[in-house]
């Protein structure tokens, strides 16, 4: 699909997510957000902008929240992390309260949600965008103590931090392995574009190591695009090992640096990177919105729980149909979410939803693809619109792949200023 097509698709679902003109009448409406990331800093920057009367309160225990978009550039250098690192200031000056703390369990019947700090916060309308945890013990091996020495790094932070002094520290020569789960997880393509990106490093500073991905999966998103600029890129510095070639990893040695395949393979690594099976966040899970999958399942008219009433859940947490786990597609959902609610509690019609999705991949400076794809609501689900789901060409000029990698990062530059800024 061509970039301008793209751009056209995406600024269209856009201005359908939004609506012309809210205000709320009801100055008593609260409605308390939890998780300041793409999903729920949206919602709390729209409800401000859309239904002013409305009392917003966003539950987020960081002081600073750090983008796991872009964060595979900081591993590579080619990003300072507080060029992912952003601030709460925007949001306060937007008349949205910030309260720091981390939410601990939810009472529906009661419409109370207590925080670790004992702290009570009373709502009419309760919005969970907690991302993900980690399925720790899904991997045998594999705990918090364990992603110490092998980090997971899909949670960016400290764990981010630590993933790349252990590639500063790897040998030339060394070898980074990769471990990656079946779907669903936080962003499909993060991984094959993390893998771009270390090689990158591996290559301007340790030339002779290699990248070693472990594959639960036989497809992953963009396969062919990546497959395509690993070889065009870095030779055979990468191997990707498919499920079918025995990829799925099923026991991790953290204090060996060793993984088993379920073949009874084994792998050493210099530098582990195991990213473990994931669900929603832990909140998810106490307020009683998630399911068996451990994902919440939502209406795709607002993204509502279809577990617990009052309660809507997006961004990485939700069960949303074809939708991808992603930043973009999170902020999309939190105006979506925004737009229904400063509706509901205004006691307007609630407008039309629909969705949008782009994922932009770098795996070199100056070469960028991208996913996108609409989507609509229908009969309480959400589903694909027809024919507006695509990806970069293959065999695609340098100047498109350039102009792809500049639009990414436009884009990031665009949506946290959208979300975090003044």
């Amino acid at each position: 699909m061509p970039p301008l097509q793209r751009r056209q698709i995406l600024a269209s679902a856009a201005a359908l997510a939004a609506p012309a003109f809210v205000r709320a009448q009801g100055a008593s409406a609260r409605v308390v957000v939890v998780g300041g990331g793409f999903g729920g800093a949206t919602v709390v920057r729209y409800l401000r902008r859309w239904a002013p009367q409305i009392q917003v309160t966003l539950v987020e225990p960081a002081e600073r929240f750090v983008t796991c978009p872009f964060s595979n550039h900081y591993l590579a250098g080619l990003r300072s992390w507080d060029s992912i690192s952003h601030g709460w200031d925007g949001l306060r000056a937007a008349g949205v309260k910030m309260v720091h703390a981390r939410a601990e369990d939810v009472d529906g019947a009661r419409r109370r949600l207590r925080l670790h700090t004992g702290q009570i916060l009373d709502w009419d309308r309760l919005v969970l965008s907690p991302g993900v945890d980690m399925r720790w013990g899904a991997l045998e091996g594999y705990d918090p103590a364990a992603a110490e020495l092998a980090p997971h790094a899909w949670k960016a932070g400290a764990q981010t931090q630590l993933l790349r002094r252990q590639l500063e520290a790897m040998p030339d020569g060394g070898r980074f392995v990769m471990v990656i789960p079946d779907n669903p997880f936080r962003c499909p393509p993060g991984p094959y574009e993390r893998a771009s990106l270390v090689a990158h490093y591996l290559q301007q500073h340790k030339p002779r190591s290699k990248v070693l991905l472990m594959d639960a999966k036989n497809n992953f998103s963009k396969k062919e695009l990546f497959l395509q600029g690993w070889k065009a890129l870095y030779g055979d510095m990468v191997e990707w090992v498919s499920l079918a070639q025995d990829g799925q990893v099923i026991r991790v040695d953290a204090q060996a640096l060793e993984v088993e395949t379920a073949f009874g393979a084994r792998h050493k690594a210099d530098v582990l990177n195991v990213i473990p099976p994931q669900k929603a966040g832990l909140i998810a899970e106490r307020a009683g919105v998630t399911d068996a999958s451990g994902w919440a399942p939502v209406r795709g008219e607002n993204l509502a729980s279809e577990r617990v009433p009052d309660v809507h859940v997006l961004g990485d947490a939700a069960l949303a149909g074809p939708i991808p786990k992603s930043g973009f597609a999170a902020n999309n959902q939190g105006k979506v979410v925004a737009a229904a609610l400063a509706a509901e509690l205004s006691g307007r019609p609630a407008p039309t939803a629909w969705y949008a999705n782009a994922c932009y991949s770098l795996l070199a400076p100056g070469y960028g693809i991208s996913v996108v794809g609409v989507y609509r609501a229908q009969d309480g689900r959400i589903v694909d619109l027809p024919h507006s789901v695509g990806v970069s060409p293959l065999d695609a000029s340098a100047e498109h792949r350039t102009a792809e990698a500049r639009q990414g990062a436009d884009w990031y530059t665009a949506i946290c200023a959208d979300i975090w800024s003044d």
